[in-house]
């Protein structure tokens, strides 16, 4: 087991200050260009708000709701809250008033850390349902409240004017840290009923921090792109890798803008959901077959060789001896100038992309790397504190998400389910007794996933969530995860749900992605409307092509034999996304239960 190289994660965090204050350890966009943020500067402010938290009552052992994009702005109050001893409780800022009431409430939190106006108002709105909220404090703005309000909303700098400048205030609430204290209360998304929150302790994530760079996935010359929300567990455990390697992390101005970020940075080091690399791979995939004649021939043949080949390998098979020349031609020929392209546009220097949150196809996984670019899965949930398993670059388990991380235990349940044991399994679900002892049993986590471990490599595969395998009414076994996945690879498609269980057949409801719509309508001059352009038949007609396709690629038995469009883009808001953006497929299944019922009518 690794022995943690400090007893907190402050500590950590410290070590760089001591050794490397004037260092960079970030790169944030002001004024219209990057510039860096040493150790020290981070520190300075993150001391600012501690002292602040202090006066204004925090005790050792507080919670404190934080609710913010992803910016540096976040890690500065995370390490402010820290600092006066308290515990972080992050909220999506995508949460709606309700959602931010309930992780508050239930969490007990005293203080809340918002990040502008517009969050603020959240908790103004719910200000009655909130009794145990000493103060609301407002990162950056103009105070926008009612008189009624403004002596339970302050600013920042009202903040950092109440806690004056002796920094012996933070002494005992930092010495009270050790690895067992609370570090965060991450609440899960919640796609069925209310979240529950994860108790992670500094031990837990010191685990992680350790981890990763034991086994060498990340080093201290990297650069890291950083825009993964700062409420989900991927992203706190990438802040921990940050503060225990010391690498530098460049903050990416929001989501829509990681193309230019990436130019502007170019770092080393990027983490991504499946969506991320799912678009990069759409965009040079349409380019590609945008040639043609023989270009546009070379370019499909070397797109199917590919696949073949990573099936091949995943079989423990090779290509005929003819394909294998083939194959070898057309890595020169076109894979060559696709890792150009695709390394241009990461920035010119990336050394690595790990991919987590959800599973990525093999199809893409196989695309990159034989462009030239290594993209590596993991496996975890907020109750292991992300990081389970992880491939690494040097052996690549296309397919897998990897062995387990050193000190961590996995086995397979008898009905398939996945089970972990090891230091970064959560202490409890908080105020959730019940739960706990559902989820940790004889100190084995129970997951929730379906998997196999290879007894050679001992990789583990996920082949999908318990809840979630559809059996057919002919008994047949499917993992709806694997046929959505597929469909996801083109950039028309956003999200697709595959419905069947105890049904005759397979069906889906699918919906497109509303930038790829926009240019679909606009290229075949139709109404740049969602709604109509969603239900026309030139879609439909295309979509049918990529059911097909992907079709070809199943057994008889997962096969898509009906699909719907939906009218209009799932969304956080209306209910079928959570704030990670995984699918609700109750919600689904209710609201578009018409659609699917319809499917398995005679008449249809």
């Amino acid at each position: 087991m690794l022995i943690p190289k400090e007893q907190n994660l402050l500590k950590y965090f410290l070590r760089h200050v001591d050794n490397r204050g004037e260092e960079p350890a970030a790169m944030v966009k002001r004024n219209g260009r990057y510039v860096d943020v040493s150790w020290h500067e981070i520190w300075v402010e993150a001391r600012r708000l501690a002292r602040g938290l202090v006066a204004i009552g925090v005790q050792p052992g507080d919670r404190i709701s934080l609710i913010s994009s992803t910016r540096l702005e976040w890690v500065t109050s995370d390490l402010g809250i820290l600092a006066a001893g308290g515990v972080t409780v992050p909220i999506y800022p995508s949460n709606l008033p309700e959602e931010c009431q309930y992780v508050v409430d239930h969490s007990g939190a005293k203080v809340v850390i918002a990040e502008n106006a517009e969050q603020v108002a959240k908790f103004i709105e719910m200000r009655a349902q909130l009794p145990e909220v000493t103060r609301v404090i407002q990162l950056e703005g103009a105070l926008e409240v009612a008189d009624a309000d403004r002596k339970w909303v302050m600013s920042l700098a009202e903040l950092v004017e109440a806690g004056g400048e002796d920094d012996s205030v933070l002494d005992a609430p930092m010495a009270s840290l050790d690895a067992e204290s609370v570090l965060t209360i991450i609440y899960t998304s919640g796609t069925t009923g209310r979240p529950k929150g994860v108790v992670l302790t500094h031990a837990n994530m010191l685990y992680e921090g350790d981890c990763v760079e034991e086994v060498d996935l990340v080093r201290t010359t990297d650069v890291q792109l950083f825009f993964l929300p700062l409420a989900h567990v991927f992203a706190k455990v990438l802040e921990v890798s940050w503060f225990s390697v010391g690498y530098i992390m460049a903050f990416a101005e929001d989501m829509t803008t990681i193309a230019r970020n990436l130019e502007e940075t170019r770092p080393t080091l990027m983490c991504g959901v499946p969506r991320v690399f799912e678009k990069f791979y759409s965009a040079v995939v349409e380019k590609g077959r945008e040639a043609d004649g023989i270009k546009r021939k070379l370019f499909d043949r070397a797109l199917e060789l590919s696949v073949r080949n990573g099936e091949a390998e995943d079989g423990g098979e090779a290509l005929s001896f003819r394909e294998q020349l083939e194959w070898k031609l057309l890595k020169k020929l076109v894979f060559a100038k696709i890792g150009a392209q695709l390394g241009e546009k990461l920035g010119g220097r990336m050394r690595i992309m790990l991919s987590g949150g959800a599973p990525l196809s093999a199809k893409i996984n196989w695309f990159f790397r034989d462009a030239g670019l290594t993209i590596v899965e993991g496996y975890g949930m907020t109750e292991t504190s992300a990081g389970t398993t992880v491939c690494l670059p040097h052996n690549n388990l296309i397919g897998t998400v990897g062995p387990a991380l050193p000190g961590t235990e996995l086995k397979i349940a008898a009905d398939g389910e996945i089970l972990v044991r090891g230091p970064g399994v959560m202490r409890e679900y908080w105020n959730n007794a019940e739960a706990t002892a559902e989820t940790i049993v004889d100190g084995w986590l129970h997951t929730g996933d379906i998997g196999e471990i290879d007894p050679k490599t001992r990789a583990l595969r996920i082949t999908d969530r318990k809840k979630d395998l559809i059996v057919t009414a002919g008994g047949k076994n499917v993992a709806p995860q694997k046929i959505e996945g597929l469909l996801k690879v083109d950039k028309l498609i956003a999200q697709v749900v595959v419905h069947g269980d105890k049904r005759k057949f397979l069906s889906a409801l699918i919906v497109a992605d509303p930038d790829a719509l926009a240019d679909f309508a606009r290229d075949r001059g139709l109404p740049e409307n969602y709604e109509s352009t969603s239900q026309s038949p030139e879609l439909r007609s295309a979509i049918q092509e990529l059911v097909d396709r992907t079709n070809a690629e199943l057994a008889s038995y997962e096969t898509i034999k009906k699909f719907a469009m939906a009218e209009r883009p799932f969304g956080v808001e209306t209910g079928e996304l959570t704030p990670k953006l995984s699918v609700k497929r109750k919600v689904v299944n209710q609201r578009w239960g018409h659609v699917f019922d319809a499917f398995y009518d005679e008449s249809y």
